[in-house]
């Protein structure tokens, strides 16, 4: 990849889906040489980046995420934007294997000129949220995608994680059945922006609109008043593309609201603060557990913790001192 690829950026055109997909494979690479590459070619693209919405979606398994995002992306696109979903997959723990399914689950999407799906393998990174989502999102930007749509694996971590990478953070929910509050974690509702209950369509119609009250009155107790937004509750049916026109304006109005008043540029500024420290972490870790002197005890050293011999503090102090050769 060279940056050659991206200068038709700076000139108003549109950089090429192949060349994003390369720039996306040169950052997601852990050769050495490519991250150099990588990082150098951010640093080159900053610039033309921060002019999108970023979309961070979840929901359980079932509730019809892919859906939604095709039915919800080709309705954007049909306003006259460019829409990039980077779709975290589920990674084997056992062979490192992922799915990478979201271009057939979304067809209609995937074949639009003006969208560009991207499945990435979460391959184990904390919360489900794959390592490099955040510069892919950087590139898409770069690229002419003003609108960025994160879409989770649910499965829990994964909630907060995207939370801290994108501008709205969207929930989605199913008709259900039974008291509904209970079927999801409050911590979630506390982070979303808005929520979305779809399949509102034939017998599920009355059920959603049930649902949609009881989130919307829990959100009154659960979001103080006074902050920059007050999240909302809305239903949809993404299988017949109903509701997307109102969820779209809710966005722009999300958008508006919190470039008025600042909000959205603190806290994407907080978001790069964060992102850097998690590099140094993430960096630092992978640098000890590869280290030929911690490779070497760190087998022995780990047996004695489990047989009691050696507390564990201790263990750790050792194998620090032995990575930073003291």
């Amino acid at each position: 990849m060279t940056k050659s690829e991206w200068i038709p950026a700076s000139a108003g055109m549109t950089v090429s889906r192949t060349a994003l997909a390369r720039a996306i494979t040169l950052i997601e690479s852990t050769r050495e040489d490519h991250q150099k590459e990588a990082q150098a070619l951010l640093a080159e693209v900053l610039p033309k980046t921060g002019k999108s919405i970023r979309i961070g979606i979840t929901g359980a398994p079932g509730v019809g995420k892919s859906t939604f995002i095709e039915a919800f992306g080709l309705h954007v696109i049909e306003k006259g934007h460019k829409v990039a979903v980077l779709a975290i997959d589920p990674s084997s723990s056992i062979t490192g294997g992922s799915i990478l399914g979201d271009k057939t689950r979304m067809a209609k999407l995937a074949q639009n000129e003006n969208a560009y799906i991207r499945p990435s393998p979460a391959s184990g990174s904390l919360g489900g949220v794959a390592r490099r989502t955040r510069e892919a999102m950087l590139l898409c930007e770069a690229a002419g995608y003003d609108v960025i749509i994160v879409e989770t694996v649910g499965v829990g971590q994964s909630e907060t994680e995207v939370a801290d990478m994108v501008d709205m953070f969207v929930l989605l929910l199913l008709p259900g059945s039974g008291d509904e509050l209970q079927g999801i974690k409050k911590g979630i509702v506390e982070l979303a922006d808005l929520i979305i209950v779809n399949k509102a369509d034939g017998d599920l119609k009355a059920q959603a609109r049930r649902v949609r009250s009881d989130y919307a009155g829990a959100l009154k107790i659960l979001r103080t008043a006074g902050e920059h937004w007050q999240p909302k509750v809305v239903t949809c049916s993404a299988l017949y593309g109903e509701g997307m026109d109102a969820i779209w304006k809710t966005v722009r109005e999300f958008s508006g609201i919190m470039r008025k008043n600042g909000h959205m540029e603190n806290r994407r500024a907080h978001q790069a603060a964060a992102w850097m420290w998690k590099e140094i972490r993430e960096t630092l870790l992978s640098r000890f557990m590869h280290h030929p002197g911690i490779t070497a005890h760190i087998q022995e050293t780990e047996k004695s913790v489990l047989k009691g011999t050696c507390p564990p503090g201790l263990a750790a102090a050792k194998l620090i001192r032995i990575f930073l050769d003291e």
